[in-house]
């Protein structure tokens, strides 16, 4: 293993995302076979390379003595989402045709958001998945405010 595979950086800051997930192989085959990354480390923890960036995943568990009151979990409601994965892409037409033919299933196909093209992608534990592609905001137009802002 070479270390620019490892999200571990010579210099500077590295941003990941860590994934608690319930079953780690199933992860790994979510976001490598099916969002097209690459497996830098099977597991614990498990790493996969997704674009510029890299996607932790561990089973969750109770408090550890660096993090002393926190226990790790999936999510449990599929209908709440207090973060979520954001995915640009070149073209979102593609991305949606190819992962959807890998077995990905889109809440919708993407629509037309003013500033961008955008659909939402579940993976195997309910982890919300925004998947974009900048439209109009290259050109200066931006999304409507969120309703009850004005």
């Amino acid at each position: 293993m070479r270390r620019e595979d490892l999200p571990a950086p010579e210099t500077g800051v590295l941003l990941t995302h860590f994934l608690t997930v319930r079953d780690v192989a199933r992860s790994r085959a979510f976001y490598s076979g099916v969002l097209g990354g690459t497996v830098v480390l099977e597991e614990n923890p498990c790493i996969v390379r997704l674009g510029n960036g890299w996607i932790i995943m561990n089973p969750g568990g109770g408090p550890t003595p660096d993090k002393p009151d926190v226990t790790l979990r999936p999510p449990e409601e599929p209908g709440t989402a207090d973060c979520f994965l954001n995915i640009r892409v070149a073209d979102i037409q593609e991305c949606y045709r190819e992962w959807s033919a890998r077995g990905a299933e889109f809440l919708t196909p993407p629509i037309d958001r003013k500033a961008e093209l955008r659909c939402y992608v579940r993976d195997p534990d309910g982890y919300l998945i925004e998947v974009g592609q900048a439209t109009g905001m290259l050109e200066g137009v931006f999304a409507d405010p969120p309703a009850g802002t004005r």
